[in-house]
């Protein structure tokens, strides 16, 4: 696997937060629990994971992925101006797979602005952290928070936000800005679970420490370093 990542530059002294905008839940979006109108601390980096043409177009899409698609959209435009660190992660799949590296499904669905603050790191695994530079990235920079958004809710999201929270990074997960498919029936064994219910689970399993209440619209960026720890952390 090839290493395509740019060095980090320190930030800009003179980096501020930018101010999240309005909630906007679209109807039969399920709504978040114990979730504040309030802001939230800022997060100094945004890991955008494996938002690729297979999973966000096309028939293999997920449920309601324009809605997905809309949110990290959103997320990446305010990361940019904030002057945070954005990571794009793109999963390489195996031979004969949708995400087989160089294939139309491969391919990343957002634009990507290469720089010193924006980057895309290539991963063979679930987890982003995994075989990857990403850890060596994110301490680089400074960063000390992260918003994790993508597909697929119970896999590569969770599995790299799992890794984030073990790190000691603080973790968003926006309750709204990552998705996956239905669950299958098993005959005999279980009913099929919509998708809506799968990414809230998996969103839930990561514990207290993750914050997954929080929609999209509510998550607010700054420089890398400027982003509070995780509470009760240095």
């Amino acid at each position: 696997m090839t290493d395509s990542t740019q060095p980090v530059e320190p930030p800009p002294v003179d980096a501020s937060p930018v101010e999240p905008p309005p909630v906007d839940a679209s109807p039969g979006e399920i709504p978040p629990v114990d979730a504040s109108p309030g802001e939230i601390p800022p997060v100094d980096a945004l890991i955008v994971v494996d938002v690729q043409a297979a999973f966000v177009t096309g028939g293999g899409a997920v449920p309601d992925a324009d809605r997905l698609v809309d949110r990290t959209t959103e997320l990446i435009a305010r990361a940019r101006r904030a002057g945070a660190l954005v990571v794009h992660l793109q999963n390489d799949g195996p031979p004969g797979s949708e995400d087989e590296p160089h294939t139309p499904g491969w391919e990343l669905h957002h634009r990507v602005e290469p720089g010193p603050r924006e980057l895309v790191i290539r991963k063979p695994e679930d987890d982003g952290f995994r075989r990857t530079p990403l850890g060596r990235v994110l301490a680089d920079a400074g960063v000390r928070a992260v918003a994790v958004c993508g597909v697929m809710s119970e896999m590569c999201v969770r599995a790299t936000a799992r890794t984030a929270l073990e790190r000691d990074y603080r973790v968003v997960v926006p309750y709204d800005a990552h998705a996956t498919q239905d669950a299958p029936a098993v005959p005999g064994v279980a009913e099929a679970v919509p998708a809506a219910v799968v990414s809230r689970v998996a969103a839930y399993s990561l514990g207290s420490d993750a914050e997954v209440t929080v929609p999209a619209a509510g998550v607010a960026f700054t420089a890398p370093g400027k982003a509070p720890t995780a509470p009760g952390k240095a």
